[in-house]
């Protein structure tokens, strides 16, 4: 790979999903280690889509159907569902260092961006690993095909994304999943839940490094960052924030209640 915006880039493109994460956590460590220049003339660039295999099939999102997490049938489903999340996650991360590489940024955002996909991809592979050990895959329902939406409408504006996958998409997993969690060891399945501890403690640090980069974009411009989230979620977010939230751990991420808490109280009434 020719530089770190090259190996991410490259990485997004692959369709196949042992090379995607496998690519993703070796351009992260390979940036890391500071074994690569953060661009080339020659490099590959972020495409429009992700390579994806040929399965799921992906289909609008009020077609994926929820099933009681009490059946193991139900426990695949919604394993299914978030590893076709993390895997989103994976490419979202990598897109936000290949698509602005070029942003005048520092180092340290980049480091960033890179731990969360070497995370993002680690998530991925404990949860199809956890699938195989229910006797699925990844593929074997359908899936939704939003997530990445959110990375095309925001291609063009390094704050609005920041705004919309970590302080929208990543801190919605702050609020569902100690539910989740819980309900799975209320099941007796205790190996998915433990899955899901890894996943939430991570989760935690994704979205304070979005946070943090907002609010550094916010004060360099000199505005108001709860306001400028506001604005933007308005402009490039199909529907708002739901409650419940779960405040503590937005909080502690950096993203208070100011952010948000006025966009679902104005969808709510």
């Amino acid at each position: 790979m020719l530089s770190l915006r090259d190996g991410a880039a490259r990485a997004i493109r692959a369709d196949d999903l042992d090379l995607k994460t496998r690519l993703a956590q070796d351009v992260a460590s390979r940036w890391h280690s500071r074994r690569l220049s953060l661009r080339s003339p020659l490099d590959t660039l972020a495409p429009e889509r992700p390579g994806r295999p040929a399965r799921p099939e992906l289909v609008p999102p009020t077609q994926v159907k929820r099933r009681s997490l009490h059946s193991t049938h139900g426990r695949i489903s919604l394993l299914h569902a978030l590893a076709h999340i993390e895997l989103n996650a994976v490419d979202l991360a990598l897109d936000i260092v290949a698509r602005f590489a070029a942003a005048p940024m520092p180092q340290s955002f980049f480091d960033g961006w890179m731990q969360v996909a070497f995370e993002e991809a680690k998530h991925f592979n404990m949860i199809r690993k956890r699938l195989h050990a229910l006797g699925a895959d990844y593929g074997d329902m359908p899936a939704h095909d939003g997530l990445w939406q959110a990375a095309h409408d925001t291609r063009n504006d390094l704050t609005a994304r920041l705004a919309i996958v970590p302080l929208i998409l990543e801190a919605r997993g702050l609020d569902v999943t100690p539910t989740l969690r819980a309900k799975m060891r209320e099941a007796g399945d205790e190996e998915s839940a433990a899955v899901l501890d890894v996943i939430y403690e991570d989760e935690k640090k994704h979205v304070a490094i979005g946070a943090k980069w907002f609010r550094f974009l916010c004060a360099r411009e000199g505005k108001d960052a709860a306001e400028t989230f506001r604005l933007l979620v308005r402009a490039n977010f199909r529907g708002a924030p739901k409650p419940p939230f779960n405040d503590l751990a937005r909080a502690a991420a950096g993203l208070t209640p100011t952010f948000y808490r006025a966009l679902s109280s104005q969808s709510m009434s």
